[in-house]
């Protein structure tokens, strides 16, 4: 049984059947099912196509300074085991951009934040393997994946600032229901329920991980009656329109309001006075995850499918007990 007889008897082109094969994009959904019913029906195996020493490492967004550290990472295992590393953006949710990765049949796939059922079944469907680096959503626990220990970063933040005798702590958490996120605001709470203190909803606000965002909701909590003596933000960006909304405010960092960040970018280190933030090792993820995807990219099993690396507190000077009276 050959594809000309599989494509003859489904009344379909050789190109068709070579789509449907491949997990391609162009077929519709009926011709599919008819091509794969007589694919299984006749027990047809097509010889997979040797890979190539290529990690294809797919960003959601290629944007900000994260990317830089994910990139060096990979790059650095890439180089140990001579292999190429090819970027893409968005890679897998464009059908020409997943047929182009296909085309250049990588040895294993690494994705950033984000791979849908839909994009997990295309590469299964290809024989390729997978690995997500940093999920922003809950995967199923076949999917293997390198994250961070958010939550536990967030619990330290918050502990660190109880710690210096902060009370009134407002967290400026992420606008969009992710799952680091979500991780990080738990911590939050939990630190504050260990220590006996009352969460205020008018406290907790939402808004995007950008220095606009942190403005925004920064400006709304100190012009409140009785404002916050600490903010807890989740992100560095989102620290750094804190900055700028305690100056609108004629507030300065730590003697009126002590401030702490999340990601340790490298900017949290130049600015004025230094952050204190939570450590997300994203080059040492990086790293792991793709050697995981190698290991699976060699057809063999690594020793966990899911592993998260430990966040750490990295104090600077825009934390401090808060002023008599705040």
């Amino acid at each position: 049984m050959t594809i000309a007889h599989i494509a003859q008897e489904a009344g379909v082109s050789v190109p068709t059947v070579s789509k449907v094969l491949n997990g391609r994009s162009g077929v519709s959904d009926q011709t599919r099912a008819r091509v794969e019913e007589l694919i299984e029906r006749h027990g047809y195996r097509k010889a997979p196509p040797k890979s190539n020493n290529i990690l294809e490492l797919v960003f959601h967004e290629l944007a900000g300074m994260q990317a830089v550290d994910v990139i060096r990472g990979v790059e650095q295992v890439a180089r140990k085991h001579r292999f190429g590393v090819v970027i893409s953006e968005s890679g897998l949710r464009e059908a020409t951009a997943l047929d182009d990765m296909l085309e250049r049949r990588p040895r294993a796939v690494l994705a950033v934040g984000r791979l849908s059922e839909a994009e997990r079944d295309q590469l299964k469907t290809r024989g390729i393997p997978f690995v997500l680096l940093d999920p922003a959503a809950e995967q199923p626990d076949e999917v293997p994946f390198v994250g961070a220990t958010d939550w536990r970063g967030g619990q330290m933040a918050v502990r660190h600032l109880i710690g210096l005798g902060h009370r009134r702590i407002a967290v400026i958490t992420s606008q969009t229901d992710d799952s680091p996120g979500r991780a990080r605001l738990a911590g939050f709470h939990s630190a504050m329920q260990a220590a006996d203190l009352a969460v205020d909803p008018a406290l907790v606000v939402g808004a995007a991980l950008t220095r606009e965002g942190g403005h925004g909701a920064a400006a709304g909590l100190l012009a409140a009656a009785v404002r916050p003596s600490a903010i807890f933000t989740s992100s560095d960006l989102q620290a750094m329109g804190v900055y700028r909304a305690a100056r609108e405010a004629g507030l300065r960092i730590p003697e009126d309001l002590s401030v702490v960040g999340f990601d340790d970018l490298p900017v949290g280190a130049w600015v004025d006075p230094p952050l204190t933030t939570v450590h997300r090792p994203l080059a040492e993820m990086a790293a792991a995850a793709a050697e995981m995807a190698l290991i699976l990219g060699r057809g063999e099993e690594p020793g966990q499918l899911g592993l998260e690396m430990a966040t750490t507190l990295t104090v600077r000077d825009s934390t401090a007990p808060p002023r008599t009276g705040n």
